[in-house]
């Protein structure tokens, strides 16, 4: 782990979920995401103290914990230290039951409610340009991975992606994406390859993209969506529950399965159903308490 330059003020923090750091004239410094837990977060710490930076305020691309798991930590260290996020992460993040209970539908499963801890937040920050420390910073609106997420660009145009695009070798690792809305995530990628910018940063990738390089990322991020999306039109030349398609997407793609992984894999194949019913390519049925889904005739 270490401090990488980027360009001006802007460095980012390499790690498991890559941390944006703007660097202040004073040294107060900024973050965006904060990592999957206190662990973290104080290696993150040690590295900004070698470097002799005092975070003063942190910004959350969203809500899930491998973004927002630090925060706490430096809070609690750092007394006086602002979080910043979206309006509807802001509530996920300050009531973390809700992630558990959106992908249980009901009161969480017992191995879904690990995630217990507060994350107050601040600050909810406006689509455009917001004023940190005197310094501005553009946020945008790049939903679809979660309900609210949002990108941040510091000064020298340099823009944090969070979870919003993909690396090839996360889409390569796990190919089924874990997507709140399609509809939204196609818009956002849509959007991203024509965002003003000179580097982006990812959240779990090992290099910063130049703006190059953004509309190959871009599309490739769009063609595994248009992939799964093909695959599900197929499968459903016959009807089946939404727990059938899981289950032949996973053997069709060698998806990953825990316990876990089948709750957030059935939350993504829901998102998928639900956007072609909502689109109409698809219809269902109700037999003997089961749901059917199944493709339209053209």
């Amino acid at each position: 782990m270490e401090l990488i330059k980027i360009k001006g003020n802007t460095y980012y923090i390499d790690a498991p979920t890559n941390i944006g750091v703007y660097v202040f004239k004073n040294k107060n410094c900024l973050l965006v995401d904060t990592g999957i837990n206190n662990s973290q977060a104080k290696k993150i710490d040690e590295l900004l103290i070698k470097n002799n930076l005092h975070p003063k305020y942190i910004v959350n691309t969203h809500s899930h914990i491998d973004h927002c798991g630090g925060n706490n930590y430096f809070k609690e260290n750092y007394p006086g230290c602002l979080t910043y996020t979206s309006c509807n992460e802001k509530l996920f993040m300050e009531n973390p039951e809700l992630t558990s209970i959106m992908l249980s539908n009901s009161i969480p499963i017992k191995g879904l409610d690990r995630i217990t801890k507060i994350n107050s937040v601040d600050f909810v920050l406006d689509y455009g340009i917001n004023k940190i420390n005197d310094e501005k910073f553009e946020v945008l609106s790049l939903k679809g991975h979660s309900q609210e997420h949002i990108g941040f660009v510091t000064p020298e145009k340099i823009c944090f992606l969070g979870d919003a695009l993909f690396s090839s070798e996360i889409i390569d690792k796990y190919s089924l994406p874990y997507l709140y809305s399609i509809e939204d995530s196609i818009n956002t990628l849509n959007y991203i390859k024509d965002i003003p910018c000179d580097y982006f940063i990812i959240s779990h990738s090992d290099k910063i993209i130049e703006q190059s390089e953004i509309s190959t990322l871009v599309e490739h991020n769009i063609n595994n969506i248009n992939n799964f999306i093909k695959q599900i039109i197929d499968l459903l030349d016959g009807p089946m529950s939404k727990e059938d398609i899981l289950h032949n997407l996973t053997i069709l793609n060698e998806l990953p399965s825990s316990f876990t992984q089948y709750h957030l894999n059935l939350s993504s194949v829901s998102a998928f159903v639900n956007y072609l019913y909502n689109k109409d390519y698809i219809d269902c049925s109700v037999q003997d308490g089961k749901m059917y889904f199944f493709s339209k005739d053209k």
